[in-house]
């Protein structure tokens, strides 16, 4: 063989190597979303007691996310499928500003999101998934579908519902307009805080009640710790009617529903409050039958002996407290609270600001009289009271310099 033709069959040999290294790479990028989704495919048709699916998957490999488009979850009962949770968009990326902390973690946004669930008859479980569908399960499923630790969570446009199929007309308790926002759930933050994680959100609940969450949380611990306030103020209680005739028999003409709550967590001890509130509320509508009529002349005329002839009020301050296997609200400090309200103090529409995320820490209080857990609220109120007043002059000097 000449010198010219083993020059052209070695420049021939020299780029063949790249060119089919290149094929490779094409298509294993066109094949990898197809691979992908058929991973994800196979882990959701496979959650004990649901049915799920995911209909396409897009890859973005020069900023390190996917895109998950319309995944759903089902809840698989005797007769059919229910649904449960439904993404339409869900976009999973490396969180590049923490890689400048030298930490590898994810971000995901979350675009109208929805999440069901249904109350239903233990009969309607068939019997081959029954005891079989865990919330471990699906939960777990989910979050290993994201191969890095989540660091920052955001959600816009989400819905969070609570429905009962069983009842005629269906029962619907719903939050719409949910935008929700967790950060530094790995820590890659503020690692000297007991609770790194801040969270909020904001909606729309049934009847239009205005919907806040704040708080922060520790995801890192096995159990999580969290110091939360949640709200729903001025919702419309003619809306929670479904409701309220299915389970106390009664209606509302008219009327405004509030319920404030705190909750703190520590070493997987409990201990918060939830207070409802009814204002401006009149029962008896004028479709209602003699029956009807009878029964909720008789709720109305406990509620009058019972609210705040002032402020036209009927509320009361349920405590919570203990272990998360066994979290129990106690029944007569709720009766106690309601005549509390209607004869002392009228409750307030606001978040009472009372727990703190160390009172989860004092179990032994379980054993203390109430004279003396009165003085160690007392106690840490006045300190909280000072911490306040010194931050407060701390930032006035800091506006005067």
């Amino acid at each position: 063989m000449s010198e010219k033709k083993k020059r052209k069959a070695y420049k021939k040999k020299r780029y063949t190597l790249p060119i089919i290294l290149i094929i490779l790479v094409i298509a294993a990028r066109l094949y990898l979303p197809v691979w992908v989704k058929k991973h994800v495919n196979e882990v959701l048709a496979n959650i004990p007691g649901y049915y799920g699916q995911v209909d396409d998957i897009d890859i973005s490999l020069y900023r390190g996310a996917y895109t998950l488009n319309h995944l759903y979850l089902n809840k698989i009962t005797a007769k059919s499928q229910i649904p449960f949770l439904n993404f339409p968009k869900s976009d999973i990326s490396i969180e590049w500003k923490s890689l400048f902390k030298g930490r590898i973690v994810s971000e995901i946004e979350m675009f109208s999101p929805e999440v069901i669930y249904v109350f239903e008859d233990q009969e309607t479980t068939p019997p081959e998934t029954e005891g079989e569908a865990d919330v471990d399960d699906w939960t777990k499923a989910l979050t290993d579908l994201v191969p890095i630790d989540i660091n920052h969570f955001e959600a816009y446009d989400a819905k969070v519902a609570f429905v009962e199929l069983q009842t005629e007309p269906n029962i619907d308790l719903h939050i719409d307009q949910l935008h929700l926002t967790a950060h530094n759930l790995r820590n890659v933050q503020e690692k000297e805080k007991t609770l790194p994680s801040p969270i909020w959100a904001t909606g729309v609940s049934v009847g239009e009640g205005k919907v806040s969450l704040e708080g922060n949380i520790n995801l890192l611990r096995e159990i999580p710790d969290m110091d939360l306030a949640f709200s729903i103020e001025e919702a419309n209680a003619t809306a929670l009617n479904e409701f309220t005739r299915h389970y106390a028999g009664i209606d509302f003409e008219s009327g405004s529903v509030g319920m404030f709550s705190e909750i703190a967590i520590t070493d997987g001890y409990m201990k918060g409050y939830i207070k409802p509130l009814l204002k401006d509320s009149k029962l008896i509508g004028k479709e209602d039958g003699f029956l009807g009529v009878l029964w909720e002349g008789f709720v109305g005329f406990f509620k009058f002996i019972l609210k705040n002839q002032g402020t036209d009020t009927l509320a009361t301050r349920i405590p919570i407290e203990g272990d998360l296997n066994n979290v129990e609200a106690g029944v007569w400090p709720t009766v106690f609270n309601i005549f509390e309200n209607a004869w002392i103090s009228a409750f307030k529409g606001v978040v009472d600001d009372d727990i703190e995320f160390e009172d989860a820490f004092n179990v032994e209080e379980k054993d203390l009289s109430r004279e003396e857990k009165k003085e160690r609220r007392q106690e840490r109120r006045e300190k909280r009271k000072q911490q306040k007043e010194q931050e407060k002059q701390v930032e006035s000097d800091d506006q005067v310099n």
